[in-house]
């Protein structure tokens, strides 16, 4: 972590979260430990590689540096994406928050509804077939 400590561009942290760090820990889905995680703090994914230091700077060269998002990194972004990305932008920060709450809602509320409609619909289709 020392190698890092004043980088402008990188973050390597410990977080210990049987204390104070449990609300992160949590909120970012760490279930065993020692656990690394690596990428944009708003997506967290697990890392799985060699845990030597050697093997985490090889991955770091290899796998890690700026991805595609908003500024100086929209030039990243396959053209769907980008075009996604500066439509956002131009949202208030209000109305994209809202945005996000009723996205949210769909996800968590409306799709379980609609799965347990489409497999209803399937046996629906299914008892006709054997008729």
């Amino acid at each position: 972590m020392e190698d890092f400590k004043d980088s402008p561009t990188a973050l390597v942290a410990d977080v210990d979260c049987t204390t104070e760090g449990q609300p992160l820990c949590e909120k970012h889905g760490v279930q065993g430990y020692p656990s690394i995680k690596y990428g944009d703090v708003s997506e967290l994914k697990d890392y799985n590689g060699g845990r030597t230091y050697d093997d985490l700077k090889k991955f770091a060269e290899e796998s890690l540096g700026p991805t595609c998002g908003p500024g100086e990194n929209l030039g990243l972004c396959d053209a769907e994406t980008k075009t996604k990305i500066e439509t956002y932008v131009k949202m208030s920060a209000g109305k994209l928050e809202g945005k996000i709450r009723n996205t949210i809602k769909n996800y968590e509320v409306e799709m379980p509804v609609m799965k347990k409609v489409l497999a209803w619909q399937k046996t629906q289709e299914g008892a006709k077939g054997e008729l």
